[in-house]
């Protein structure tokens, strides 16, 4: 039996689910200060658990931003360069197979694990859901205006699939495979579709929200969740189970109905916008119920903090394996006081044109042509550039950049495609 320390007392190991939503923007959950869209099951998980303002995505696009959250490692380490599967991106490049992913890490310590929803992790073997840790898996290889074609493990389930329908079918299977596995542990990933272009609601949400049809997907899809978290609770696993939501990215420029505000910047950009995201972080009895946590978070730190909390040893997972980018943040989500927190500095990539900027503390540095620094605790919109009132920090900061810069390319692992003989 899996076995876990989780606040000092022994018992099985949590299940987890881990749902990613597909530019979703900052402000676009009411209980992230949206005025017309409903989110009422999501507003709940961050009322009984922990809601963080400061989190930010793997990336500011897809592709890496699947990489960063799956691996715990800046996507650039594992040498993303610019752009996503399909767009940008050389044909048949991907996550490489041996890059050891969190489905992996849970699979070999006894957890059954499944994928549902949106891959964009690479489109052949060996860089398939099912290659890469994932025993169970229902799924898009690409975004929903990529392709037309639904997987189940390694066969066509659809094609053309109903874009209308995707969020209902992968709910479906997450809700069939809760079910299936609620004597042991698992480790479920659910990437959805929504609200990622183009915005099409299901017919039973259609012109139910009082923010269009944009409206009517976010709140199909917290809908949905409502129905994951109900078959928790009757298979009498809520307390056993911790759940994450969160966004891939900002909010899809062409989709004008999508906020990230108060901050400026949409995906692809290295503004907060583009990376800063909600997510709300449940474990009953565990977690401390309605906090709000402005901890400097990332994505690749929820690898080494979901291990933690689940008694996983990532050492012996790790050996002779790329570094893992990500920190161990359970202690700051559990809000103990005394501890030093983890992480002490992001980096942000521009989706297209490469490493952007270095946040420390609430300083954020722009390490453009002309440094711009601005101060994120009274200049959230990235407004008033503060660099020749403080050389020495620009100075600082600068250096603090190009340590970590290098330190990404110590332990480099190129994706696949990018050897000879890898590309088609």
């Amino acid at each position: 039996m899996v076995v876990s320390f989780v606040s000092g007392t022994l018992g099985q190991s949590p299940n987890v689910v881990l749902i990613m939503a597909d530019d979703l923007g900052y402000h676009d959950l009411s209980g992230y200060g949206h005025p017309k869209i409903k989110t009422p099951v999501l507003d709940q998980l961050a009322q009984d658990g922990v809601k963080l303002t400061s989190f930010y995505a793997g990336a500011t696009v897809c592709t890496p931003s699947r990489m960063a959250l799956l691996t715990g490692a800046y996507p650039s380490r594992l040498g993303w360069k610019q752009g996503v599967i399909g767009y940008l991106m050389k044909p048949g490049a991907g996550l490489r197979s041996d890059a050891l992913t969190m489905a992996e890490v849970f699979k070999s310590e006894g957890y059954a694990t499944a994928m549902f929803g949106k891959w964009h992790l690479g489109d052949e073997s060996p860089m398939l859901p099912g290659e890469q840790g994932f025993d169970d898996t229902y799924y898009i290889k690409r975004s929903n205006n990529q392709t037309t074609q639904l997987w189940r493990n390694v066969t066509l389930a659809e094609d053309p699939f109903d874009n209308r329908q995707l969020t209902k079918k992968f709910t479906d299977e997450a809700v069939r495979f809760v079910r299936e596995h609620k004597e042991a542990p698992f480790f479920l990933y659910l990437p959805f579709t929504a609200p990622h272009f183009p915005v099409e609601a299901h017919p039973d949400w259609k012109g139910e929200s009082a923010y269009g049809v944009y409206g009517d997907v976010v709140e199909e899809m917290d809908g949905r969740i409502g129905e994951i978290l109900e078959t928790l609770e009757k298979e009498k696993l809520s307390e056993k189970t911790i759940v994450v939501f969160l966004s891939d990215n900002g909010p899809e420029p062409l989709t004008k109905e999508s906020k990230a505000l108060p901050y400026r910047g949409k995906k692809w950009s290295a503004l907060e916008g583009g990376t800063r995201v909600p997510c709300i972080v449940r474990y009953p009895e565990v977690l401390p119920k309605g906090e709000t946590c402005d901890a400097m978070i990332a994505a690749m730190d929820l690898f080494p903090t979901l291990a933690r909390a689940c008694g996983i040893d990532l050492k012996k997972h790790t050996t002779g394996s790329p570094v893992i980018d990500g920190v161990n943040v359970w202690e700051t989500l559990l809000g103990k006081s005394g501890q030093t927190y983890p992480r002490e500095d992001l980096l942000y990539w521009h989706g297209k044109e490469g490493f952007r900027a270095i946040r420390q503390g609430t300083w954020k540095l722009f390490l453009t042509e002309v440094p711009k620094l601005y101060d994120l605790a009274n200049d959230v919109e990235e407004l008033n550039d503060l660099s020749a009132l403080h050389p020495e920090r620009v100075r600082a900061m600068r250096a603090l950049a190009a340590r970590r810069l290098a330190e990404l390319t110590e332990v480099p692992r190129p994706l696949r495609g990018e050897l000879p003989g890898e590309s088609r």
